[in-house]
């Protein structure tokens, strides 16, 4: 899923191609390729997202069936390349060391930014991005904020809970995956707290894996409360392992995860693009915002 998203990212930059490739990272041994049948110019500024890894290979699933179908564009993109910090490979320090020696000048080579594709930022985006930069000998990197906690992701996610059979009146778990970093507990926070508002409806924060209470003990605890309906919002990127948890905490329903949505997509680039503007010194548009149809 990952590695489809940034495919999907680099269509929307395709006006600003960028001079990486994207492969599935567990086909990573088969070594980077071109994708637009270009060569690579020396100025162009590389874009990496760097996700969590999965356990649970799908990369035979073609989540941009629903990308295409919402944005009504075709499925060729400008190629980036992706990178993982955890149980899947490559490393951003893979890949950043990939742009070096792949450069003309590999003293001065292409600038690269890494946009850290996770919801919430604890250790992973705190400690390991900035080590795998810092290790990968690339003289030009900038990382960008993190992806959530967004605005744009509450959105998607109350159109996924709808799309699960939720209704106002139905009580909402919102599951995220959980960390030990305070700082990252203070973003699934206040992502909840944008899909309250984006409900008009209270919402109870809950933990997959690291963190109490846990998924299961909260739907126990609403149905006790005497909640019929009890649905789980799913603050995961991608189907893994997490999700399939969600799946068994006794819920009526579970949200399909954020996924490859156009909404991710354009936030994603207007990260990358961002970036660019600080580089260059020019001032930064506020965000034009995300209209995401309500069902």
């Amino acid at each position: 899923m990952i590695a489809a998203l940034a495919e999907a990212v680099g269509r929307e930059l395709g006006h600003r191609p960028v001079p990486v490739a994207t492969h599935c990272a567990h086909n990573a041994a088969a070594g980077p390729g071109t994708g637009t049948g270009r060569p690579a110019r020396a100025h162009r500024t590389a874009m990496l997202p760097a996700a969590h890894g999965t356990a649970l290979c799908e990369c035979a699933v073609d989540p941009l069936a629903e990308l295409g179908a919402a944005s009504g564009r075709p499925t060729t993109s400008t190629p980036v390349r992706t990178a993982f910090v955890d149980v899947l490979g490559p490393s951003p320090s893979e890949v950043l060391h990939d742009l070096v020696t792949q450069s003309p000048n590999s003293a001065n080579p292409a600038p690269a930014v890494v946009v850290p594709a996770f919801l919430a930022s604890g250790y992973h985006v705190y400690q390991d991005v900035p080590r795998e930069v810092s290790g990968s000998a690339h003289p030009a990197v900038t990382v960008t904020p993190a992806m959530g906690p967004d605005p744009a992701l509450a959105r998607i996610m109350a159109v996924r809970l709808r799309a699960a059979g939720w209704c106002p009146g139905d009580a909402v778990v919102f599951a995220a995956a959980g960390s030990s970093d305070p700082r990252a507990r203070a973003d699934v926070n206040r992502a909840a707290a944008m899909l309250a508002a984006q409900l008009a409806t209270p919402v109870r924060t809950a933990y997959v894996a690291t963190g109490a209470p846990r998924v299961p003990e909260v739907v126990a605890t609403l149905r006790e409360e005497g909640q019929d309906r009890v649905f789980v919002a799913s603050y995961l990127l991608a189907h893994g392992l997490f999700h399939e948890r969600l799946h068994q905490a006794g819920a009526t329903g579970v949200a399909a995860p954020i996924g490859v949505h156009p909404a991710v997509v354009r936030l994603i680039a207007d990260r990358y693009r961002a970036a660019l503007r600080e580089r260059s010194g020019s001032p930064t548009p506020p965000p034009a915002g995300t209209a995401i149809p309500r069902s």
